[in-house]
C-alpha cells in the first residue's frame, strides 16, 4: 500500500506517504496506482458536479468541477502542458529543453492554458446529465495510465530529469498494468463507450508523446504531464461526440 499512498501523494495535494527516501524511481513503480487514484478523483468530481449543478446554471457549475479538478491535483500536470507549449517556440532541441525548464510562464503556455481549460469547461458543461458523471469518472483513471506508456515508449530528453527518473522506475508490467486497470474503470462506467474513448484518450496521449519527443530528442516530465492532459480532454470530447453526434 506505500506505493499506492505515494501514488495518491504525488497526483493530488493530499499529505501522504511522506517517507524522505521515496523518489522519482519509487513513483515509476506506484504507476500501476495512478489510474486507481485517477477514478477515485473522478468520483469526488462527480460528487462536485452533483453539488454544483443543483445551485448554479450549467457553464458555471462545470468551471466550478474543473476548477476543483485542477486544485486537487495542484495544477502538476497543467503546468506540463504550458511548458511544452512554450518550448515549441525553441528552435532547436536544445533551445526548447532550456525555454521549458524556465519557472516562467511565456505567451504560448497562457494562451494555450486559457483555451485548454475553457474546451474543458464547455465539453463538461455541455455533456448530458446521464453521461456527466461517467465521464468526470472515467477521464482522470484513463489519462493517469498514459505516464506509464509513455515513459516506456520513448526515450528521455535529460538523463538525470524527472521524467527520466520516472522512467527508470517502471517495471514491464507497470504500462500494461495501468491500461487494464484504466480499460477497466472506463468500460465499468461508459459501457462499449468507454473503451472507445480509452483508445481516443491514450491515442492522444501517445500522439502528443510522439510529437514532443521528435522536437525534444525525447520525452520529459513535462511532456509526461501534457500528456495526461490532452488525453483527458480527448476523452470528454469522445463522450460529448458520441452523445451528441447526430449522423
Amino acid at each position: 500500500m506505500s506505493r499506492a499512498l505515494l501514488a495518491v501523494r504525488y497526483l493530488t495535494i493530499l499529505p501522504l506517504s511522506r517517507r524522505s527516501h521515496a523518489g522519482l524511481e519509487d513513483l515509476g513503480r506506484a504507476a500501476p496506482w495512478f489510474p486507481v487514484v485517477g477514478a477515485a478523483l473522478g468520483l469526488v468530481l462527480a460528487a462536485v458536479d452533483a453539488l454544483t449543478v443543483r445551485v448554479f446554471p450549467p457553464l458555471l457549475a462545470a468551471l466550478l468541477t474543473v476548477t476543483v479538478w485542477k486544485f486537487l491535483t495542484g495544477g502538476l500536470h497543467l503546468d506540463g502542458l504550458a511548458d511544452c507549449l512554450d518550448g515549441l517556440a525553441g528552435r532547436d532541441p536544445a533551445e526548447r529543453r532550456a525555454i521549458m525548464s524556465d519557472s516562467r510562464i511565456g505567451a504560448f503556455g497562457a494562451i494555450g492554458l486559457i483555451f485548454f481549460l475553457m474546451l474543458e469547461s464547455a465539453a463538461v458543461s455541455e455533456l448530458p446529465h446521464a453521461a456527466r458523471w461517467r465521464a468526470l469518472v472515467a477521464a482522470p483513471g484513463i489519462a493517469r495510465a498514459t505516464p506509464a506508456l509513455l515513459g516506456r515508449l520513448f526515450r528521455s530528453a535529460r538523463a538525470g530529469g524527472q521524467g527520466a527518473l520516472f522512467s527508470a522506475g517502471l517495471g514491464r508490467a507497470a504500462a500494461p498494468a495501468a491500461l487494464g486497470v484504466a480499460l477497466a474503470v472506463a468500460v465499468a462506467v461508459l459501457g462499449w463507450l468507454g473503451a472507445v474513448a480509452f483508445a481516443v484518450g491514450v491515442a492522444s496521449a501517445m500522439a502528443i508523446g510522439a510529437l514532443l519527443a521528435r522536437r525534444l530528442d525525447g520525452v520529459t516530465g513535462d511532456v509526461l504531464g501534457a500528456g495526461v492532459e490532452l488525453a483527458e480532454l480527448a476523452v470528454l470530447l469522445t463522450v460529448s461526440a458520441w452523445t451528441h453526434a447526430r449522423l
